[in-house]
């Protein structure tokens, strides 16, 4: 979810500094072992100005890419990048971490002719709801090729190794099938195929003041953010500037645009027991993953005592984690730690209690 909103980021920079004639560098993780900060698929983008956008660690080893970013907008060719983090003065390159993980990076040119055609596809698939795949080749001195793949099959690009690329085709059709990113190797070529996933929306049924944090911080974590409300006073772009959309209507009413599938999540908070019960049992019929209903206990059992057992379990009453939350900014941290919790099937826990890594 986090990669799929940096990359279109990202992209906007890249597309904008092709449209003026000037290339870009473009690191991207490929893979981790032991404690990392990012997953694979965190990118960096170094502009010719040194200007950095995205990251792909905590902040400790962004200098140096940006240093190699810079001699590969020299030299128009990747480089291929090993990061050992650990506390040994020795391990990248003296910068004696103390993270005790290692990080794979590619580091690509991105020049104007290749922005026009392969990246710009992506930009536009960004803006879509299916899964797609990139793959990008992981060797010392390319020219920057990514191949766009999808459910249809290969849409752009081509990779230099011509054994590598007949077999991308099959590999990133496996890829996507088990929606998980992968370094496949053929023929001793490795070629780093990321699966990007649509985020999940996130409906929020309310346009109260409340809302407002919730919508403002779901945005911001990579959340497609859907609100719904009938008060066409509340319902305004000026109160919800991150909102995907606003849609006005009530309950019993319908519009085709009103995400209710198995990549939703919602947040119901009208602060009305009539409202919010009728915006529960409708989304319970639906296929929506998760229902958070604001208020207490007692009152959401009111509102669910008549639902099937296979919909009570989809609702979360009260909504949110016990972190001892005061006001709608805290609320809103609550809501969306549970929501992250629950999209990713982990149990809340600290994370000093965790006995493997966290990306495990």
């Amino acid at each position: 979810m986090k990669h799929w909103q940096e990359l279109g980021q990202i992209l906007d920079r890249v597309l904008r500094c092709a449209r003026e004639g000037r290339p870009a560098a473009l690191a991207v993780v490929t893979r981790i072992q032991g404690s990392a900060y990012r997953r694979p698929g965190a990118r960096l983008l170094v502009d010719e100005s040194g200007g950095l956008l995205g990251g792909v660690s905590g902040g400790c080893l962004e200098e140096d890419v940006r240093q190699v970013g810079l001699q590969v907008l020299r030299s128009g060719r990747t480089r291929v990048l090993h990061y050992e983090t650990g506390d040994d003065d020795s391990k990248v390159w003296g910068l004696g971490l103390g993270c005790d993980g290692a990080v794979d990076l590619v580091m690509q040119p991105v020049l104007p002719e290749g922005a026009a055609g392969a990246w710009t596809l992506v930009r536009a698939l960004l803006e879509g709801d299916e899964p797609f795949a990139l793959a990008i080749p992981v060797a010392e001195g390319g020219a920057g090729e990514v191949v766009v793949l999808d459910a249809s099959g290969r849409r752009a690009g081509r990779l230099a190794d011509p054994a590598a690329d007949t077999a991308i085709d099959a590999a990133g059709a496996a890829a996507l099938r088990a929606g998980r990113s992968v370094l496949h190797v053929q023929d001793g070529v490795t070629t780093f195929i990321e699966v990007l996933v649509p985020p999940l929306n996130l409906l929020v049924c309310g346009a109260g003041d409340d809302s407002r944090p919730l919508v403002e911080f779901a945005a911001a974590i990579g959340f497609r953010v859907v609100v719904a409300d009938h008060r066409a006073a509340h319902l305004t772009a000026e109160r919800f500037p991150r909102a995907r959309k606003l849609l006005l209507l009530r309950p019993d009413e319908d519009a085709a645009d009103l995400p209710r599938d198995a990549r939703t999540c919602a947040v119901v908070k009208m602060h009305s027991f009539k409202r919010d019960s009728e915006w529960v049992h409708r989304l319970a019929a639906t296929d929506v993953r998760y229902i958070g209903v604001l208020g207490p206990r007692a009152r959401t059992e009111r509102i669910v005592g008549d639902l099937p057992p296979r919909s009570r379990d989809r609702i979360f009453g009260p909504v949110g984690l016990d972190l001892g939350a005061d006001g709608p900014e805290q609320v809103a941290v609550s809501i969306l730690a549970e929501l992250l919790a629950v999209s990713t099937g982990r149990e809340p826990q600290h994370l000093r209690e965790r006995q493997v890594s966290v990306h495990a």
